[in-house]
């Protein structure tokens, strides 16, 4: 799979999961809470399928000599 969401995105998407796990596990909100997942897995494995839909690509291109 190619990647598609770069560092910064990364982070927000693995935060927010996390985030939101925490607060579906604490009974702070409800069991949509369990939606941090998809952020999660998204940041953690590089590569998002909306992104790939919509054309966007956060990760920086690496050049070629």
């Amino acid at each position: 799979m190619l990647r598609n969401v770069g560092g910064i995105d990364r982070t927000l998407r693995i935060l927010v999961g996390l985030v939101l796990i925490a607060l579906a596990a604490t009974g702070a909100v409800g069991w949509w809470g369990w939606i941090g997942v998809v952020p999660l897995a998204t940041g953690a494995l590089g590569t998002c399928p909306a992104y790939r839909l919509l054309g966007l690509n956060t990760c920086p291109l690496k050049k070629k000599d």
